[in-house]
C-alpha cells in the first residue's frame, strides 16, 4: 500500500516497510512533500541507518528557538545500532510536535526490534509489498500513465511490459519516457512500437546501452543530445542503473536455466536477456561494482547534491566505459 496523502497532514512518525525500493522511496518522498506542504521551509535531514551515532536524533529532534519544522529521514533503519534503536523507539512514544521522522527498512529479521517497538509505539505504518504477478505489474504500468494525467491501453501496457521486462525502475523511466515524446492523450500499442524500434530522439536506454558496450564517444554523443531535447537527469540515471543491474542479473544467473526458465528466473524478455548476454562481456565482479557506484553517486548529484548534473552524468557514463575496459 501507498499512502494517500493529498492534502493532510503527515504523521509525527512514520514507518516504511518493504523491499520493493522504488515503491519505498516512493512513500518517503509523499510524507516529506506533505510535511513541506505544511512549512515550505522545513530542514529535511536525510541520513543513512549504518551511519547514525547515538544522540544524533535527539539532536535533530530537538525543539527549534524558532519553532521551525524539521523532517528527518532514516533510510535502511534496519543497519541502525541498537543504542539507536532504542533512542527511536522511545522517541517515537513521545514525539515531538515540530518533527516528522520517516523510518525505511527493508523487511526482514535485521532490525525487527525496530519495527516492533515503533508500532507498538503507534507509528503510520506503510507497507510496500513486492510486485510479482504480471497483473500487478500491468496495474503498475497503467498507474504511472494515470498519475500524471494520461491513459495507456492495456494492449499498449502489455506490449512495454515485453519490451522492457519487469524492474520497476527501467517500467517507471520508459513510461515517463513515452510521456515525455508523446502527446496523445492515451498511449497505444503502435507508439510503444514506434518508441522501441528507435526514434530520432536519443532515450536513456540508448545511451545505457553504449556505455556499458563500451562506446565512449557515442554514449557521450547521445547523453549530450538527450539533456538538450529535455530528457531528465534523473531518468538518464536511472537508465544507466538499470543497464548495469541488468548485466548483474545476467552475469549472476544459474546456469543451468535455459528459455523460459531463465525468463522467468531473471525476469526479463527473452530478446532482452539476448541482448545483455552479448553486454556482459568484458564486464567483471570489480569493475561493474564501480560502476555501479559511480552511478549511485550521480544519482545523488543530480537529485540535488551536485551544481552540475550534466558533468556528473558526463563523469559517470566515463567510469562505466573505463570499468568495463579495465582502464
Amino acid at each position: 500500500m501507498l499512502l494517500d496523502m493529498a492534502g493532510s497532514d503527515p504523521a509525527p512518525v512514520t514507518l516504511v516497510v518493504g523491499d520493493e525500493e522504488l515503491l519505498a522511496e516512493r512513500a518517503v518522498s509523499q510524507v516529506v512533500a506533505a510535511a513541506r506542504a505544511m512549512d515550505a521551509g522545513a530542514e529535511v535531514h536525510d541520513l543513512v541507518g549504518s551511519k547514525v551515532t547515538a544522540g544524533e536524533l535527539t539532536q535533530l529532534t530537538s525543539p527549534s528557538l524558532f519553532g521551525d519544522r524539521t523532517v528527518v529521514v532514516i533510510r535502511s533503519a534496519h543497519d541502525l545500532g541498537k543504542d539507536v534503536i532504542a533512542e527511536v523507539v522511545a522517541y517515537a512514544k513521545r514525539p515531538s510536535d515540530d518533527v516528522v521522522l520517516v523510518l525505511a527498512h527493508p523487511g526482514g529479521v535485521k532490525g525487527k526490534a525496530l519495527v516492533d517497538g515503533v508500532k507498538k509505539a503507534g507509528a503510520e505504518v506503510v507497507t510496500v509489498t513486492k510486485v510479482t504477478k504480471a497483473g500487478e505489474r500491468l496495474e503498475f504500468v497503467k498507474g504511472e500513465f494515470r498519475r500524471a494525467g494520461r491513459g495507456i491501453s492495456g494492449e499498449a501496457a502489455q506490449a512495454l511490459l515485453e519490451a522492457v521486462g519487469n524492474d520497476l525502475r527501467e517500467l517507471a523511466a520508459a513510461c515517463n519516457q513515452l510521456m515525455f515524446d508523446t502527446e496523445d492523450k492515451t498511449i497505444t500499442p503502435a507508439a510503444v512500437a514506434r518508441y522501441h524500434r528507435g526514434r530520432a530522439e536519443v532515450t536513456g536506454f540508448n545511451v545505457a546501452d553504449s556505455a556499458v558496450e563500451g562506446r565512449l564517444g557515442e554514449a557521450l554523443e547521445q547523453l549530450r543530445w538527450a539533456l538538450s531535447t529535455g530528457v531528465a537527469p534523473v531518468l538518464l540515471v536511472s537508465a544507466l542503473a538499470g543497464g548495469l543491474r541488468s548485466i548483474a542479473k545476467v552475469a549472476g544467473a544459474p546456469r543451468n536455466l535455459r528459455g523460459g526458465q531463465l525468463a522467468s528466473h531473471l525476469g526479463m524478455p527473452p530478446w532482452k536477456i539476448e541482448r545483455v548476454r552479448k553486454q556482459v562481456k568484458g564486464w567483471g565482479p570489480e569493475g561493474l561494482s564501480r560502476a555501479m557506484q559511480a552511478v549511485a553517486d550521480a544519482d545523488e548529484q543530480v537529485k540535488g547534491a551536485g551544481a552540475d548534473p550534466a558533468y556528473a552524468l558526463e563523469h559517470t557514463v566515463q567510469v562505466i566505459v573505463a570499468s568495463r575496459t579495465g582502464r
